[in-house]
């Protein structure tokens, strides 16, 4: 009698290829999912930017204008204009946390409160900025606001 030893499983050349296939897919995946998160940020930029419109409507309706003339990038941080409102003060330094450490963010107000403007740069995309005014824009621009206070 005769006893035939089969042996069943995978040999290592397989293992080795099913690895492979796993660690290129995991590749692709962790790509994709480090685009999606950066224009996730995008989006929570955009948003905290497209806010400051509201509250700067509500600031022109109380006080007639937008307040006494002031153009910054460091933090928005300003008094007796819209940018000192606290709800405003609170979604600039949202769109300046959601935009990272080289973010920048940018407000303006023109002489005499007639209009105003504020920008936050996008992670996706450095160097492209939301940017908000009074003249109801809302947009995406390629260079900074600098003392602007239209988009």
């Amino acid at each position: 009698m005769s006893h035939k030893h089969i042996t069943r499983g995978f040999t290592l050349i397989e293992l080795l290829v099913v690895i492979a296939i796993i660690g290129i897919l995991s590749a692709v995946v962790l790509a994709s999912l480090n685009t999606a998160r950066s224009k996730g940020s995008d989006a929570a930029v955009q948003a905290d930017v497209v806010g400051v419109r509201t509250q700067a409507a509500i600031y022109y309706n109380t006080n007639g204008n937008y307040g006494t003339n002031a153009a910054f990038e460091a933090g928005c941080v300003t008094a007796d204009n819209l940018f000192s409102d606290p709800t405003v003060q609170k979604q600039m330094a949202a769109a300046d946390t959601a935009n990272g450490p080289t973010g920048t963010i940018v407000c303006n107000v023109a002489a005499l409160g007639a209009a105003y403007a504020a920008s936050a740069e996008l992670v996706s995309t450095p160097g492209k900025y939301y940017c908000v005014d009074s003249l109801g824009t809302g947009t995406t621009t390629a260079t900074a606001l600098g003392t602007n206070t239209s988009c």
